[in-house]
C-alpha cells in the first residue's frame, strides 16, 4: 500500500500547466492565482467539488506551489471539535495553504469557527467553563483555505459563501484521460500503442484516479507474461482478469445488476436489500456502485426502488422483460 501511495503522488502533476482536463476550472484558477502574485497577497478561498478522483487534491497542492507557499493537509473528519481547529489555525504561517479534503464533513461548532477565521483571520479563542468563560480573540496570518467535496449541497451556505472562487470539477473523456495515461505511461516508462490507452481509458468511468490504477495493474500484467508493447487486445485481457468489463463495471457493479434482474426481474428493489443481496454495506452501494450505474444509464432510481433498465438487462447479455414504461420514471 505505502507502495501505491507513493506511486499515485508520484503520478500527479505538479503545475496547472502540466494538468489534464478541466478546462474551464484551469483558466478560472489560474487568473486567481496570477491575481494574487501581483497583489502579493494570499489568494482567495478555493472550493473544489466533484465526484471523487477527478483531481482535487492534485489541485491543491498545486495551487500551494504555483503560490510558493507551505501546505497543510487535513480532513472534515479529523476536525471535530472547534479546538482542533483553533490548533490549527493558530500554527499557520502567513501565505500558507490550509487543504481540508472532505470539508462538508467537519462538525457545526468547528464550521462556525471557521467563519470568522476565513472573512477576518481571526478566531475567539474560550478559555475555561462556565460563568468563568472568557473569549480570547486570536490574530492569524492571511492565509489560502482550500476545500475539497464531494457533496456540496451539504455546505452550509455561510459557509460557501465566503470562498472566494468555487470550482466544479467535471468527469473527462475518453480523449482526456488518454492523455492522462501518456503522460502516466512515460513516468512509469511503459511501451503502449494508442489503441491499448484507448482501451483503458474506455474503462476507466472518466476518473483520472482510476485510469491511473488500472494503468498499473496493465504494467503489472504485461510484465508477469512479457509483453514488450501494450496494445489493444492486452489491455482488454489484462483488464478482464481484473474484473473490469468494456463499460468499466467491476465486480460490485455487476454484482448490483445480476441481483436486480436475475433475482427481482429488475426491481424496484430496496437499497438495503440490495446491498444485503451482494454482501456490502449500504453505503457503499450507494456511494461507489449506484452513481456510475445511474450515470451510465444501466440503473434508475423510483420511489418505489431501484429498477435495471433495459441497457442492463442487454449489458448482462439477456432480454429485457415487457413491462409498462412507468416502471422506470424517475
Amino acid at each position: 500500500m505505502t507502495e501505491e501511495r507513493a506511486m499515485e503522488a508520484a503520478l500527479r502533476p505538479k503545475a496547472l500547466s502540466d494538468f489534464v482536463g478541466q478546462q474551464t476550472v484551469r483558466r478560472q484558477l489560474s487568473l486567481v492565482l496570477e491575481s494574487s502574485r501581483i497583489r502579493g497577497t494570499a489568494s482567495d478561498h478555493v472550493l473544489l467539488s466533484g465526484p471523487p478522483g477527478l483531481g482535487k487534491t492534485t489541485l491543491a497542492m498545486i495551487i500551494a506551489a504555483e503560490m510558493n507557499a507551505p501546505l497543510r493537509i487535513s480532513s472534515g473528519p479529523a476536525i471535530q471539535h472547534a479546538g482542533d481547529l483553533a490548533a490549527i489555525l493558530s500554527s499557520l504561517t502567513e501565505g500558507e495553504v490550509l487543504f481540508v479534503d472532505e470539508i462538508h464533513r467537519m462538525s457545526r461548532p468547528a464550521e462556525e469557527l471557521l467563519y470568522m477565521a476565513m472573512e477576518d483571520f481571526r478566531v475567539d479563542v474560550i478559555v475555561g467553563k462556565g460563568a468563568g468563560a472568557t473569549s480570547i480573540p486570536l490574530e492569524l496570518p492571511p492565509f489560502t483555505l482550500v476545500g475539497a467535496t464531494t457533496r456540496a449541497g451539504l455546505l452550509p451556505g455561510p459557509l460557501r459563501d465566503r470562498f472566494g472562487f468555487t470550482g466544479q470539477l467535471e468527469f473527462y473523456s475518453t480523449e482526456e484521460l488518454e492523455l492522462v495515461l501518456r503522460r502516466s505511461s512515460a513516468m512509469l516508462e511503459m511501451n503502449v500503442a494508442s489503441e491499448g490507452f484507448a482501451e483503458i481509458a474506455g474503462r476507466s468511468r472518466g476518473t483520472p484516479r482510476i485510469a491511473n490504477r488500472l494503468l498499473r495493474r496493465v504494467r503489472d500484467w504485461a510484465l508477469v507474461h512479457r509483453v514488450d508493447q501494450v496494445d489493444r487486445a492486452t489491455a482488454a485481457e489484462a483488464l478482464e482478469m481484473y474484473e473490469v468489463d468494456e463499460r468499466g463495471l467491476d465486480r460490485l457493479d455487476r454484482s448490483v445488476l445480476e441481483a436486480l434482474c436475475l433475482r427481482f426481474n429488475g426491481g424496484p428493489v430496496g437499497l438495503s436489500t440490495l446491498a444485503v443481496l451482494v454482501g456490502e454495506e449500504t453505503e457503499t452501494v450507494e456511494t461507489v456502485a449506484e452513481p456510475y450505474l445511474v450515470r451510465e444509464g444501466l440503473l434508475a432510481r423510483t420511489p418505489r426502488g431501484r429498477v435495471a433498465t433495459d441497457q442492463a438487462w442487454r449489458h448482462l447479455g439477456l432480454t429485457p422483460p415487457d413491462r409498462h414504461p412507468d416502471s422506470l420514471s424517475g
